[in-house]
């Protein structure tokens, strides 16, 4: 009998749960890992396998890739998905799963290295004829003079960005609209960026006014076929963070579509880059587009391509490094069947700044019904951590129009209740009602101009969710199933959820 192929899913959350549920589609086993506060996360219960590997601080444990490659060998795992965040854009993670005779699920060290350091992706996509945006070739030394650095921010022009070579979600960025700004926003995103990523490395790109930010999702396997898929609007961003993403956007003609497509392709090809990887775009007023950076990993914002396009991203990833070859119709990858929007629902208070609400999840209430997809990392009865991002869940709504995909995701925020800690959810109700929103009216500043315009006025309706009597009895019931199942108790099983032949820390 052949010995069944295991993959360990190197993550958490949300995007651990997601991965499982492609590897059991596709009859493979599946290995978790977890730290000491996720020990009853939803990620544990639903591996055939899981395993401890240390305390909740993630340089502990999550990023610790000496303990997970350890697992994965003992195991007797052949394959690791990174999933998003912790290690999956580290190239040193890759050689190491490489060095021990693992599978890496994405694409090479190298390709890692040359595409995860923002300027040298930016010389990639020159070399395969891409645009970029104007900006400096290298990053600035530790020891750069001060008068080198105006040089080229006058050169550039004003307004623009410092942003870290490393790293993304906005870490390690800052704008700077005149000369006598620039300095003191070179040591803040170095700091920043030093202390985010390990690498203070900074360099300066032109702002571009009113731009959209728009990507291209792709896979390639190892023959050499790259094939791009229909764009992802990700305009909607807080602090230059995503927050909402749709496809397709309402700001790309056809022929705009399909050129931004064979681009991406491009700088794919030039790498020998293989897996799923995301192209991101500026696009401006005068419709032109530009390369930003590239993304060597699954994005947190995938499904939305899956609903639009039926194909499984995630399932391609494994069937790749598998060693299969991409069987898509390129045609069907770039055409988009109807609309999808996704929302990040997080346990923040956005009337706090939207400072992290971690706590117990005491009840959730997701609502249901034709076009809506609900991906989750956690249940009721849950704790959510102070340690990691504070993700609950991501929602995405599809219609057969943009139209019907807004008046759907406004039932859906409507009616999901999340009990125990707050979370965004008032402030997405607020933002579906928004007219520049439904009319598509938006760029990369929308969002932010419009909080500072708010200037602290509360999100949060007047009636809690917490007075719901329904919701109180059913957080009572997760309290009592989650004790019974922390005790060892036997439970009946509740969303397919499978007891995880658990192993503790291997020492």
């Amino acid at each position: 009998m052949t010995r069944r192929t295991k993959v360990l899913i190197a993550n958490r959350g949300e995007i651990a749960v997601r991965v499982m549920r492609a590897c059991r589609e596709l009859g493979l086993g599946t290995v978790a890992v977890y730290s000491e506060c996720d020990r009853t996360a939803l990620h544990v219960r639903l591996a055939d396998e899981a395993h401890a590997i240390g305390p909740g601080p993630a340089a502990d444990s999550y990023l610790r890739i000496d303990k997970i490659v350890d697992v994965a060998v003992r195991s007797g795992a052949s394959l690791v998905h990174p999933g998003y965040g912790f290690l999956a854009e580290n190239e040193d993670f890759a050689q190491a799963c490489a060095d021990a005779g693992l599978t890496f699920v994405g694409p090479s060290p190298s390709a890692i290295a040359q595409m995860g350091s923002k300027t040298a992706a930016r010389r990639v996509a020159t070399a395969a004829g891409v645009p970029v945006v104007p900006g400096t070739e290298d990053p600035f030394a530790d020891d750069a003079p001060d008068a080198m650095i105006a040089a080229e921010a006058r050169r550039i022009g004003y307004p623009l960005l410092v942003k870290a070579v490393a790293g993304g979600g906005g870490k390690g960025m800052r704008t700077v609209r005149s000369p006598a700004d620039l300095s003191a926003a070179i040591q803040t995103a170095r700091s920043e960026a030093g202390s985010a990523f390990g690498d203070a490395a900074v360099y300066l790109e032109r702002l571009l006014l009113k731009a959209r930010h728009i990507e291209i999702q792709l896979l390639a396997d190892t023959f050499g076929t790259v094939v791009p898929f229909v764009e992802r609007e990700c305009s909607i961003q807080r602090r230059h963070q995503k927050v909402v993403e749709e496809s397709p956007s309402l700001a790309l003609t056809e022929p705009t579509r399909r050129a931004m497509a064979e681009c991406a392709a491009a700088v794919a090809r030039t790498v020998g880059y293989t897996s799923a990887g995301t192209i991101e775009f500026l696009l401006d007023e005068d419709g032109d587009f530009y390369f930003l950076e590239m993304n060597t990993r699954l994005q947190v914002e995938h499904p939305v391509t899956e609903v639009v396009t039926g194909i499984d991203l995630v399932q391609w990833q494994l069937r790749i490094a598998l060693g299969e070859r991409l069987t898509i119709d390129p045609a069907r990858a770039i055409t988009p069947r109807g609309h999808a929007i996704e929302c990040r629902l997080y346990a923040e208070d956005p009337d706090q700044g939207f400072m992290p609400s971690p706590g117990l999840v005491r009840a959730l209430s997701v609502p249901g019904g034709p076009g809506v997809r609900d991906d989750r990392g956690v249940a009721a009865g849950f704790e959510i951590p102070l340690f990691y991002d504070s993700m609950i869940a991501k929602l995405i709504v599809s219609g057969d129009s943009r139209a019907e995909a807004i008046s759907r995701l406004s039932r859906v925020l409507d009616e999901y209740r999340v009990i125990g800690v707050r979370t965004t959810l008032p402030f997405f109700r607020w933002l579906a009602a928004r007219p520049e929103f439904i009319s598509g009216q938006f760029d990369t500043t929308y969002l932010d101009t419009l909080l500072a315009e708010r200037k602290g006025q509360a999100f949060v309706e007047a009636t809690s969710d917490d007075a719901d009597d329904v919701a109180i009895v059913a957080a009572l019931a997760a309290w009592f199933r989650a004790h019974q199942a922390s005790a060892g108790v036997a439970t009946p099983a509740a969303g397919g959820w499978r007891r995880a032949a658990r192993t503790e820390a291997l020492r």
